[in-house]
């Protein structure tokens, strides 16, 4: 039988019994036009795959490494969403609190949010009203300005909808004024240095060298969504301006990639974005505490209509539980299936980090070709089943792979 691996476009080591996930990453190449990606598997902390591949940009053909970083887009909510955790676990943030006692500036806080609807979605800030200047982004105090500038777009704690840029300016923010550090200062030292993760969000000129870029999706003609659908039929309207008004990121910039933008810039490899996860799939407390393991991991927040994303979605605390619409309408079919106590984050064009209490299971994919639709693609989600599969897991159905 043919090795996976045994291929000029994947390289790394897999154990016994996951042979399957390799496969399917090799497939990934040969039939589901991955240009380059990574991927690294843990149960309770031993790596069972540890794969890579592909090239860093479809200009040079530069070829992938083992420690090849790349932006992970929204796979960053997860980092920051911890940081959050980490101080409620130490009593220093107290999550049901009144936000105006942190932060008494923003007018969401004046009407009642509370530090947990920064983390559930539903404080109702995910854009920013005004126009926002093509570098805004890279500056931490514009863009906390700007959304105590902004006036909900509901009733704080009435709706959910997807903070796709903000959430990490509203819940960094929380992060700087309890720790008196700065979001990616606070992460590298409490968080990614500890679990020996390599993960960034402000990423040092030092390590520029390594980053792949992002080949960027662009909807093929007569693509349509739900959520594109919401754009086109109103340009001043929530979706568009979370989506168009992001104050500059791009994600190929090195501007960017040195910016602290908890909801988007993250830089990572695979094997960092499966060792941020690695503690938070031990129910041990070895960075949060087995109740905040509970807290992070249970479903906080599920609309059958998502405000933003106009469609189905659930929602731990500042994590993604599974989501499943595959029989869902036409344009709101995106899913992430994942276990059932499942909690972690896709990024823009179908990275994901997760952990899973349940099985040990922490789990890092990146890639720099991104992919149709708001969560997981064909790509991603094959290498999530297949794990599932290699772990004796029986089916994804109804909604999360179960035993």
């Amino acid at each position: 039988m043919t090795d996976p691996t045994d291929t000029p476009d994947v390289q790394g080591d897999y154990a016994d019994g996951f042979r399957e996930v390799a496969a399917e990453f090799a497939r990934n190449f040969s039939e589901r036009d991955e240009l380059g990606a990574a991927i690294n598997v843990r149960i309770n902390g031993e790596t069972v795959v540890d794969l890579w591949g592909g090239t860093t940009a479809s200009r040079d053909g530069r070829p992938w490494q083992a420690d090849t970083l790349v932006t992970v887009f929204s796979c960053t909510k997860g980092a920051t969403a911890t940081c959050a955790h980490l101080l409620a676990d130490r009593g220093q943030l107290d999550l049901d609190a009144p936000l105006a006692d942190l932060w008494p500036e923003l007018p969401a806080a004046r009407q009642g949010a509370t530090v947990r609807m920064t983390l559930d979605h539903s404080i109702g800030l995910p854009a920013i009203r005004h126009r926002l200047a093509d570098d805004a982004c890279a500056d931490w105090d514009t863009m906390v300005g700007a959304l105590e500038e902004t006036e909900p777009w509901w009733e704080p704690g009435t709706r959910n909808g997807y903070h796709m840029l903000t959430f990490g300016w509203t819940v960094g923010e929380i992060v700087r004024r309890v720790s008196g550090r700065s979001l990616g200062t606070f992460f590298r030292q409490e968080i990614a240095e500890p679990a020996g993760a390599d993960f960034w969000i402000g990423l040092p000129e030092s390590e520029h060298h390594r980053m792949a870029r992002v080949s960027v999706w662009r909807p093929e003609p007569g693509y349509s969504s739900s959520f594109t659908q919401a754009i086109k039929a109103d340009r001043k309207g929530m979706q568009a301006l979370a989506f168009l008004n992001g104050g500059g990121f791009n994600a190929n910039a090195p501007d960017s990639w040195m910016a602290e933008i908890g909801g988007a810039n993250g830089t990572t490899s695979a094997r960092g974005l499966a060792a941020l996860y690695t503690p938070l799939a031990s129910s041990e407390g070895e960075l949060l505490s087995p109740d905040a393991i509970i807290r992070a991991s249970s479903v906080a927040g599920a609309s059958s209509i998502d405000a933003i994303l106009r469609m189905p979605t659930r929602f731990g605390l500042g994590f993604m539980c599974s989501m499943d619409n595959r029989g869902g309408a036409p344009g709101a079919r995106d899913s992430v299936i994942l276990g059932r106590h499942a909690y972690g984050h896709v990024g823009a064009g179908g990275s994901i980090g997760f952990a899973d209490p349940d099985c040990g299971l922490s789990f890092g994919y990146i890639m720099n070709r991104q992919g149709p639709g708001m969560m997981l693609n064909e790509r991603g989600q094959s290498l999530v089943d297949a794990t599932y599969r290699a772990l004796g897991y029986r089916t994804n159905r109804p909604g999360c792979w179960v035993r």
